[in-house]
């Protein structure tokens, strides 16, 4: 009856989401709720549970400098014709039907990482494409994965993610290091889903006709344009950018950034230097009028970035704090060692449990930040190795959290994922009845994501893609209990 006690914040944290709170409120109550349960039944002090959260909050002080600029860099990214350039660039190409699920599926991806968002990403790019893809005769079902997975993929993996930023805090692992380990798998997991949409169209017999981005534009309704820029002033911008056009050139500061992380340099290195090229370029470019108007780009990041995801982060380690310092995850901890007769059984229950929260809170971001810590402690607390191997099961688990949460949200039918992409798809273009069977059917990155995460993780197959490799036995083992 204690370890239930004990474990049942974690309760009030995923029902207070469920009910509709914020996580930002969701969080200080389930943190409070934890110091009483702790004083009540592990006799801590509150000093000392004020003392337990506050270590927790400073262990990820740098993931939140790191969400502050990156914040910054995907406002200055959106706002300079970053993100506009790479649309253009990847509409030269030129789009028929049996291209257009393809070329949208890569256009978001990039975008995504580009702008660290995926809302963002979709609601920018679903105008363009749905409305290209009506004009060509593409299929809708299609075109809305392909959209729905790319816009994802960044959210996945991108450096100004917060949803990377915060798996990877919360696991004590770097970004950079967690980018490295994931990224030959998934653009592995990209590659193969461009190549499903592609053969999904062929089979189809979709046309070939060639149709014209400004074309698309001007087809949007005046006002539907008008309701996008009331929910998201940013999109209906980067779709002004697009429209008018930017110079291509533009698209540089991401390959700086991609460049950097490529070869491994300090994040902080990597978004400082898309800051600075993008100011650069943005002002040879004309999108930027002045160093104090780049300036208040930066400083409305900062401000986005502390009006919500640090001071939710901030609680949700202080929360994370306090039930370590209880030992409320032991009991789940045991549970899993139980049912595993190795390390990679372990990591599998652990991805599956990723995905199995995120089913039940219906919000990547509460699931990472409810069973991210509870995953953590599997690890922590169960398995002994040298300290690069345990290492490499931490970037393991920051992956899940993160995969699972975002990927995963794509196939579950009423995840708060599948209700902003149905409402934004039915607002941008409302000539179809659009439901969440048209976002998953052909969801080709997020189904190959989540079944090659959990498939290569049980079979050890990892070992075929580098740097994905997870240690096993005997270098890691499972504590005898």
């Amino acid at each position: 009856m204690k370890n239930i006690i004990k474990l049942s914040p974690v309760l009030v944290l995923a029902g207070s989401m469920s009910l509709g709170y914020d996580l930002l409120l969701a969080a200080p109550i389930a943190t409070i709720y934890a110091i009483f349960v702790a004083m009540l039944v592990a006799d801590k002090s509150f000093n000392d549970l004020i003392e337990s959260a506050i270590s927790s909050v400073k262990e990820i002080q740098i993931a939140l400098f790191i969400l502050m600029v990156a914040y910054a860099l995907a406002n200055s990214f959106m706002s300079t014709g970053v993100g506009a350039s790479i649309i253009l660039i990847a509409l030269k190409i030129g789009v028929t039907a049996k291209t257009i699920a393809l070329l949208a599926a890569l256009i978001t991806s990039i975008l995504s990482i580009a702008t660290g968002t995926s809302w963002g990403t979709f609601a920018s790019c679903a105008p363009i494409f749905l409305w290209l893809n009506h004009i060509v005769g593409g299929s809708i079902p299609l075109t809305l994965a392909a959209i729905a997975g790319g816009s994802c993929f960044g959210d996945n993996i991108g450096l100004i993610s917060e949803t990377t930023i915060i798996s990877s805090g919360i696991q004590n692992v770097e970004v950079i290091k967690r980018i490295r380990h994931q990224g030959v798998w998934a653009g592995l997991v990209l590659l193969a889903g461009l190549i499903a949409f592609y053969i999904s169209a062929i089979i189809m017999k979709l046309p070939n006709e060639v149709g014209e981005v400004s074309k698309a534009i001007d087809n949007i309704p005046e006002n539907v344009l008008t309701i996008l820029a009331e929910k998201n002033l940013s999109a209906y911008k980067l779709l002004e950018q697009v429209k008018e056009g930017v110079p291509l050139y533009l698209a540089i500061p991401l390959l700086v950034v991609l460049f950097l992380a490529f070869y491994g340099y300090q994040t902080f290195i990597c978004l400082s230097a898309g800051l600075v090229s993008a100011y650069i370029l943005g002002s040879i470019a004309g999108t930027i009028s002045s160093f104090n108007s780049y300036l208040i780009l930066v400083k409305s990041g900062f401000v986005s970035a502390g009006s919500w995801v640090i001071i939710m982060m901030m609680w949700i380690a202080a929360f994370g704090g306090i039930m370590k310092d209880i030992g409320a995850f032991h009991p789940i901890s045991k549970l899993v060692v139980r049912m595993s007769k190795s390390v990679r059984q372990l990591m599998f229950f652990n991805g599956t449990l990723c995905l199995l929260g995120n089913a039940a809170l219906a919000d990547e971001m509460a699931q990472i930040v409810t069973i991210g810590p509870i995953i953590k402690d599997v690890v922590d607390e169960n398995v002994v190795g040298s300290k690069e191997d345990i290492y490499t099961l931490k970037l393991r688990n920051a992956t899940f959290s993160d995969a699972m949460g975002v990927f995963g949200s794509q196939l579950i039918p009423w995840h708060s994922y599948m209700a902003f992409y149905i409402g934004t798809a039915s607002v941008v273009y409302p000539l179809v009845k659009i439901t969440a069977l048209d976002f998953i059917k052909y969801n080709y990155i997020a189904i190959f994501a989540v079944a090659s995460m959990l498939i290569l993780t049980i079979t050890g197959l990892d070992k075929y893609i580098p740097l994905f490799e997870m240690p096993s036995e005997p270098d890691v083992q499972l504590k005898k209990y």
